[in-house]
């Protein structure tokens, strides 16, 4: 039974990494980074981008709803699209949908990594995070909390996710803590993604001064060095014994 197990486990892996590797395949065969990052095309396109978004609201929300999720399960890194949702949508809009996309996706995750990976992650992680283990094993709602609101310490998003399995957390608080750890600093991401769109259709020309004048951009970025420095805070207060170690 145990060598059924294992091997239902390796064909479930093999299927995601498949699906993985498809959708990398995808986007590199069907968009050219380059043009994806270029501000002149971003600025030609802009107004018929939000013109499709206007007229087509609610069906734009759900669809970046579901991308949004399916990007957690795929361990993809979510600053890019955040900023992307942010210039689509705006902050309030496009918070929402990162909001509870990136929560539904990592509670997904989570509970898939639960499922079938838990002894692959214990394997990975556990020797590495056991400093913060402790933490979460005294109060792993608040802890974890904490743990997101500081960016997991410099761990990356996707990893975030699939670490409460080595401390086996509740799904209620797990999507507590996932929902109002993440929400300061993606409010703040999303609206330098909303002050950028606002910038590109102010300035014809853009450069770096004027840009960084602009309320859109200097007050998103005020509020990451406020997250950095209550970060910081906190994880000399809660977490004093992993800093010291």
């Amino acid at each position: 039974m145990k060598l059924e197990s294992s091997n239902y486990k390796i064909y479930l892996a093999m299927g995601y990494l498949i699906i993985l590797l498809m959708a990398i395949y995808f986007l590199f065969s069907t968009f050219d980074i380059k043009d994806l990052t270029s501000y002149d095309l971003i600025r030609e396109n802009r107004e018929e981008i939000l013109k499709y978004k206007n007229n087509n609201i609610f069906f734009m929300i759900i669809i970046f709803f579901v991308i949004v999720v399916f990007l957690n399960l795929l361990l993809c890194p979510m600053l890019l699209p955040t900023l992307i949702i942010g210039f689509i949508f705006g902050k309030w809009i496009g918070t929402l949908v990162l909001i509870f996309g990136n929560t539904l996706g990592a509670f997904l995750l989570y509970r898939l990594t639960k499922t079938f990976f838990s002894d692959l992650v214990e394997n990975k992680f556990k020797k590495r995070f056991y400093k913060f283990i402790n933490f979460f094993n005294r109060n792993e709602t608040f802890y974890f909390m904490c743990f997101r609101f500081i960016g997991g310490a410099g761990t990356p998003f996707p990893i975030q996710n699939i670490l409460p399995v080595l401390f086996s957390m509740s799904s209620k608080n797990y999507i507590f803590a996932t929902f109002f750890g993440i929400l300061p600093s993606t409010f703040v991401t999303v609206a330098l993604g909303s002050g950028i769109e606002k910038v590109i259709n102010q300035n014809a020309e853009i450069s770096f001064v004027p840009v960084v004048k602009s309320p859109e951009i200097y007050i998103p970025i005020i509020g990451f060095f406020v997250i950095l420095t209550i970060a910081f805070v906190i994880k000399k207060t809660y977490f004093k014994d992993e800093v010291r170690n």
